[in-house]
């Protein structure tokens, strides 16, 4: 077996630390025992573009168990946990290539190790596994029976994609399904980019002004926790709708080039590029904090940063912090931080979401995965919902390992609801 890690000799930490998220994992806990009896994805390859964490590794043993050729890189260049990957290779005999802090060209070629596999089946985080596929790897795109897209900005392009009459295999919005976004997205980016930035600041966020651009779920989550740690929260946004419901949820609402003078830590969660740009840097306070929990780390134009400062007035100054001096402040230079390179901050300066929130995200990529295999001759080449069915069963899932229990209707309840006749 092929694979290309930091460090085989981190196994023993990495297996300790996939057994302790596997312990907070009990929906796909379930689906994998079910999935050993099933062997649903017999003779399946399947090819996952993700973030090689604790919480991964159990997805892919959860694959492995279904029968299934797993293969495993990286969706993120500082997202890979070196010694998850080791313990995947030697423990669980899964083909990972990916090593934390890569460069480019070995991202890159990282992705094309799992597409040489000639994968039936693409996990994808943010759709670089499936435009490889599309653009410079056609030559193994038409082996792919349907795929899966975990998060917002991945489904972007991928609908992208199909309005252009490009995508060439079926791929499920995992995203999408409400035990993603609502749970995931809200409460998992919430907490997680916030313990990114004090794990690399180490900052007080009480009485801090925290400028959250972006007010999908995860701004919602973000700016949410952030006002429960003590923080005055301003949200900038440029849908009309999610400001108006920033304004209704308690929050101030600026424009950034108003907002640029007032932050003491900025966090950017939008899924577009140049959020942050020369005009703001030149506003901000000295020692205006910034952090990006978007995918990909164009969020902040960095390169501008860079430009304004030179290589000569940028420094290293914490783990994960970057200082850069702005010339042009009232009282000279001043200090922008920079946390995790601008990438994604939770994975980045930290571990990631929580285990248990990332249970029902990996619950839907596996029975997702199982529901696609099973009708992907029927499937049209367009970006396609999770079924409802699937939702509700991992909610269901989800709440029986909380022991919380609900009601349920009753049959005249269930009589009333399919009735037009009844009247006032």
């Amino acid at each position: 077996m092929e694979f290309d890690i930091a460090d085989a000799s981190l196994a023993d930490l990495g297996r300790q630390r996939i057994a302790w998220a596997d312990s907070h994992m009990g929906v796909l806990a379930t689906i994998r025992e079910r999935f050993a009896k099933e062997r649903p994805l017999d003779g399946v390859t399947a090819a996952a573009c993700l973030h090689v964490t604790t919480e991964t590794a159990n997805l892919l043993r959860t694959l492995k168990a279904g029968g299934a050729t797993v293969l495993a890189c990286a969706s993120n260049p500082l997202s890979t946990q070196d010694d998850v990957a080791a313990s995947l290779v030697r423990d669980e005999g899964i083909a990972v290539f990916a090593v934390r802090g890569e460069d480019s060209e070995s991202y890159y070629a990282h992705i094309d190790s799992v597409i040489d596999a000639g994968p039936n089946v693409t996990m994808d985080d943010g759709c670089d596994l499936v435009s490889r596929l599309h653009q410079s790897r056609q030559d193994k795109v038409g082996e792919v029976l349907a795929g899966t897209e975990e998060t917002t900005t991945g489904v972007i392009r991928l609908r992208a994609m199909e309005r252009e009459g490009a995508l060439r295999y079926p791929i499920v919005a995992v995203n999408d399904a409400d035990t993603k976004h609502l749970f995931d997205n809200r409460y998992g980016t919430g907490q997680s980019t916030l313990d990114g930035i004090i794990r690399a600041t180490n900052v007080l966020l009480a009485g801090k002004r925290i400028v959250v651009a972006g007010y999908g779920y995860c701004g919602k989550g973000v700016s949410s926790r952030a006002r429960g740690m003590g923080a005055q929260v301003i949200v900038c946004e440029v849908d009309p709708l999610r400001a108006l419901e920033a304004v209704m949820d308690g929050f101030r609402v600026e424009p950034m080039d108003e907002a640029a003078a007032e932050g003491d830590i900025f966090i950017t969660v939008t899924g577009n590029r140049d959020i942050l740009r020369a005009e703001h840097f030149r506003a901000m306070k000295d020692g205006a904090i910034l952090a990006n929990s978007g995918h990909f780390d164009i969020e902040i134009d960095l390169d501008a940063l860079a430009k304004m400062t030179g290589d000569e007035r940028r420094r290293q100054v914490r783990p994960s912090v970057e200082e850069f001096l702005v010339p042009g402040g009232p009282r000279g230079d001043k200090r922008v931080l920079v946390i995790a390179e601008g990438r994604l901050v939770n994975l980045g300066a930290a571990e990631g979401h929580p285990a248990a929130v990332m249970d029902m995200s990996f619950a839907n990529q596996a029975l997702v995965a199982e529901w696609a295999v099973r009708r992907a001759s029927g499937l049209p080449a367009r970006v396609h919902p999770v079924p409802p069915e699937i939702d509700r069963e991992i909610a269901r899932l989800k709440l029986d390992t909380m022991g919380v229990s609900i009601d349920r209707l009753t049959p005249a309840q269930d009589e009333y609801l399919a009735s037009w006749t009844t009247g006032t």
